[in-house]
């Protein structure tokens, strides 16, 4: 998608010289037969690009308005995995394949970027792309820590990037209708929300030293980053970061509570605020906003109802006076009073499926508009999973402050708030 700027023929009429029209115009040009002409085509690259990041840009591939061409990872195995993805796709070589993602920013013909490396570098990875004028799809969670989150948010504002963080359960129909349930009033006053999180755990040993292996194979100084440094294990690299301090964020809590939390967030109409208090009941947080309402963010069931429901993975309660509403990634809904279920629509996505996702991410990027999981909705959603994620490691109830966004007389806690970073990457 090319940025406005004066054409050839708009710079020749307005200097009153006549421009011959040509004989014939392919029809692709001008966008008929249901192609999409050049002009109005996303560039799109990528950054970071294993299992989830591989499924993301199928989805993104299929849109008829986006054109892809190049990928960054330190890793060569997935350079020529998603190579190949471009390859079967447009039937063409045409896709670059870098190491270092400063050169691929560096293309002026790139619009956006999807960025789905190891959580370690989804704030600062966004942030280069930002200040590169790329707008930003982050699969989450998109900061390790509440200050990356707070610097991500503030870095889309300030650029003006379209962002889109990548809880794609706001854009999936079975998850809108609970909230609408819950925003509605259809439920009666809600008092409780529920959040499924995962089991949560964190990790601060190394696993056993290595050989490195040549950087062009994987470049583990460029895979470490911001992170301290450690020596190289091969596990690190094929996903066994996950649960490892330096990597993760918020003892897996956000790995979940990323999109679960966000959902509850959304229902309590609190994308501009957090809750106020969070106090660990062993791997349960329970939190308070300052209206009142309670969220529960857990594995297993809810308080005094029993197990979750069974409807698949990342499941969500949302409870109020006069009903309520429990739906997962499976689709289903299951809602009480029952009258509620004839306002429901077919449904034909899950939970994981980010296409209407990315459709809203596109869309937005060429009306400017604010996407649904914005900067400042993931920055809200994500300081309540990490406070939550805190209080939990802290073994202690903690007390947060939504505007100041820091712990009230708590040093220890908003010590917790930030990590230092490795040299020579800063946000």
């Amino acid at each position: 998608m090319a940025r406005r700027s004066i054409t050839r023929r708009e710079f020749l009429s307005r200097s009153g010289v006549t421009l011959a029209v040509p004989a014939f115009v392919p029809s692709s040009a001008l966008g008929k037969n249901g192609s999409v002409p050049p002009s109005e085509k996303i560039v799109l690259g990528a950054i970071g690009i294993g299992p989830r990041g591989s499924y993301v840009l199928s989805r993104m591939l299929d849109e008829p308005d986006v054109r892809f061409v190049a990928v960054c990872d330190v890793q060569a195995s997935r350079r020529q995995a998603v190579q190949a993805m471009a390859r079967e796709k447009y039937g063409s070589d045409d896709c670059a394949a870098y190491i270092d993602m400063h050169e691929l920013l560096a293309r002026e013909d790139i619009d956006a970027v999807l960025i789905a490396t190891g959580d370690h570098w989804h704030a600062l990875a966004s942030i280069i792309a930002a200040k590169a004028g790329k707008d930003v799809y982050s699969e989450k969670p998109c900061g390790i820590t509440i200050a990356d989150c707070q610097a991500l948010a503030d870095t889309m504002n300030r650029y003006g990037r379209v962002f889109q963080a990548g809880t794609q359960r706001r854009s999936i129909s079975n998850f809108q209708f609970a909230v609408h349930l819950a925003r509605s009033g259809k439920l009666g006053r809600i008092h409780t929300l529920h959040a499924s999180i995962y089991k949560l755990r964190v990790l601060y040993d190394w696993l056993p030293a290595e050989s490195e292996p040549p950087k062009e194979i994987v470049d583990w100084d460029r895979w470490l980053g911001p992170a301290p440094w450690r020596p190289y294990n091969k596990s690190y690299v094929q996903g066994g970061w996950r649960g490892h301090f330096d990597f993760d964020s918020g003892a897996t809590l956000l790995d979940w509570g990323a999109h679960t939390v966000d959902l509850c967030q959304w229902a309590n109409d609190a994308d501009e605020t957090m809750p106020v208090t969070y106090e660990p009941d062993g791997d349960t947080i329970h939190a308070q906003y300052a209206n009142g309402v309670k969220l529960e963010m857990r594995l297993g069931g809810f308080s005094g109802e029993g197990q979750w429901l069974g409807l698949g993975t990342c499941p969500v309660r949302f409870e109020g006076d006069e009903g309520w509403v429990e739906t997962g990634d499976n689709g289903d809904i299951a809602v009480h009073p029952a009258s509620l279920q004839s306002e429901r629509k077919a449904f034909v996505l899950n939970g994981i499926d980010p296409a209407g996702h990315t459709r809203d991410f596109f869309d937005c990027m060429k009306s400017r508009a604010m996407t649904a999981a914005g900067p400042d909705v993931m920055r809200h959603s994500h300081i309540a999973c990490h406070a939550a994620a805190i209080a939990w490691q802290l073994k202690r109830s903690v007390k947060f402050d939504p505007v100041r966004e820091e712990f009230i007389g708590d040093d220890e806690a908003n010590h917790m708030r930030c990590r230092a970073m490795r040299a020579p990457w800063r946000i």
